[in-house]
């Protein structure tokens, strides 16, 4: 597509791209997101919902995005907490923004259970039984992305309103049942948690010619999916790129830093905002647009694509 240069801005689209925005200090934690958790108090999380509302049932909440092909909210957890087991009928990736959480997996009793730090990542497989918990000495906040616009309500394999709360809180697994989690284990389970573990330390950086870096966690090069494409990309200082647009939606949750995000209108003009850290911008599938870092600090984002396979757009630099 031949894009139109960008003429002066548009006070309409300005407004459609603010409310394409969730600003993390514009937003508040529920800590009754989830009421099957009510009245247990080792399973207290709190939820912050930029897109849709994840596994929350508060699917009307007005200051949330509107859900396509996938959520994204943050989720915190205090020391000691747990997320009871339950499994859903999508995949659900976790990637951890602060403090290190403790995931398990159960099939047939066992129980394989990984700790991930800072931009590790895992993506729960469908169906099957998955919890987490805080077994560290800080809080975790993580961003949750569930790879349907509307999951069904979990289904609670191992909830201490039904599971003695000592079974509950290890996922499942009887004593002595708990695998620690060895990627080089012939152990069933352990080979399928392998497939879907990514360490950010461990994941090659593919550098394109706008100089913009990318770890693929999700899609080819990372964790094989049928949905969507998720991975984090590094922005140097003073790099902008060309115009480029998708037939899909795209988020971007800022981690580290700050971008500029521009929209362009059929007629040229133009629409501008910055992001900071944990601001999100979801572009909808048609819209043409283009990002910059115009700190001197370098910028980190986390990006979900609405669609499987490989990349098809390859960022060039714009030095206009």
């Amino acid at each position: 597509m031949n894009f139109i240069r960008p003429r002066q801005s548009s006070a309409a689209l300005g407004a459609e791209l603010k409310r394409h925005i969730g600003r993390h200090v514009e937003k508040q934690f529920d800590w009754n997101a989830f009421p099957s958790n009510n009245g247990f108090a080792d399973l207290e999380r709190a939820q912050m919902r930029y897109i849709g509302a994840g596994g929350s049932p508060k699917v009307g909440d007005p200051a949330t995005l509107k859900p396509e092909h996938f959520t994204l909210s943050l989720i915190y957890k205090h020391v000691g907490k747990y997320a009871a087991c339950h499994a859903h009928e999508i995949e659900e990736s976790f990637l951890i923004l602060n403090g290190v959480l403790t995931v398990g997996w159960e099939l047939d009793g066992d129980v394989v259970e990984v700790r991930l730090g800072p931009k590790d990542m895992i993506l729960n497989a469908r169906d099957i039984g998955h919890g987490f918990r805080n077994d560290g000495i800080e809080p975790v906040l993580m961003s949750i992305s569930v790879d349907v616009g509307k999951p069904l309500p979990p289904r609670y394999l191992y909830h201490p309103k039904n599971t003695d709360p000592e079974l509950a809180r290890r996922f499942g697994a009887a004593p002595g049942k708990t695998l620690a989690f060895d990627p080089e284990s012939s152990h069933p389970l352990q080979k399928l948690m392998a497939r879907h573990v990514i360490r950010a330390t461990g994941q090659p950086s593919h550098f394109d010619a706008a100089g913009i870096t990318t770890k693929i966690y999700v899609g080819p090069g990372g964790i094989a999916s049928e949905t969507c494409r998720k991975d984090m990309m590094g922005v140097p200082p003073r790099v902008k790129v060309k115009p480029y647009q998708r037939d899909v939606e795209e988020a971007f949750l800022v981690l580290d830093g700050e971008i500029t995000i521009g929209w362009i209108a059929e007629d040229g003009s133009l629409a501008e905002a910055e992001l900071g850290p944990r601001d999100l911008v979801m572009t909808p599938a048609g819209r043409p647009r283009w990002f910059a870092n115009n700190s001197v600090a370098p910028a980190t984002i986390w990006r979900v694509v609405g669609e499987r396979g490989t990349e098809t757009v390859h960022f060039t630099a714009d030095e206009s």
